[in-house]
């Protein structure tokens, strides 16, 4: 890995390096994708990164090439202490809105992890049901907070999926574009 490469991930690490100081173990960091589109579902993926973790190109997942997200959802996945995925569908996204749809992929998500998180990082939520874990909601977390960065890529390919196989089925409506 490259110097400049090591001097991004260590600055995008620091929220988390300040917690770990302050004895927090599992850190898991939650964000969504999909709360923008008119159509399709929102998808909430959390993730609990080891401390060591510097995979090389992590970072919030807009500023990430398709295909190096698709390379980084595996590696992710692998290297992960645990991680959990919620798809909120569309109809439930009708039924209580977007906000609260996305609160409740949080919840799902936390309820879906392996391993319970000492703290819950969050990209820019307040008031969500975290079981009674404590959370900290960051502004732009997925592009300050490694772990969020994490979770953004595995929302944004968990959806890209589902999007693109809705554009093949339904071509006419260009829900994924190529």
């Amino acid at each position: 890995m490259k110097e400049k490469e090591i001097e991004r991930l260590t600055k995008l690490k620091e929220i988390e390096k300040d917690l770990y100081s302050k004895g927090f173990k599992n850190i898991c960091g939650i964000d969504e994708a999909g709360r923008g589109p008119l159509a399709g579902p929102v998808v909430v993926a959390g993730v609990i990164m080891p401390e060591n973790s510097m995979i090389e190109f992590v970072n919030d997942s807009k500023k990430v090439t398709e295909k190096r997200r698709e390379k980084l959802y595996d590696v992710i996945k692998e290297e992960a202490i645990s991680y959990s995925i919620a798809v909120i569908d569309q109809n439930i996204i009708d039924d209580i809105n977007i906000l609260n749809a996305t609160k409740k992929g949080v919840t799902e998500v936390v309820d879906g992890l392996d391993v319970k998180p000492d703290l819950i990082l969050v990209d820019a939520l307040e008031h969500i049901n975290t079981r009674g874990i404590p959370y900290e909601p960051l502004i732009k977390g997925d592009a300050r907070c490694y772990n969020i960065a994490a979770a953004s890529i595995l929302a944004k390919v968990t959806r890209d999926r589902i999007m693109r196989q809705w554009d093949e089925i339904y071509p006419e409506y260009r829900f994924f574009i190529k």
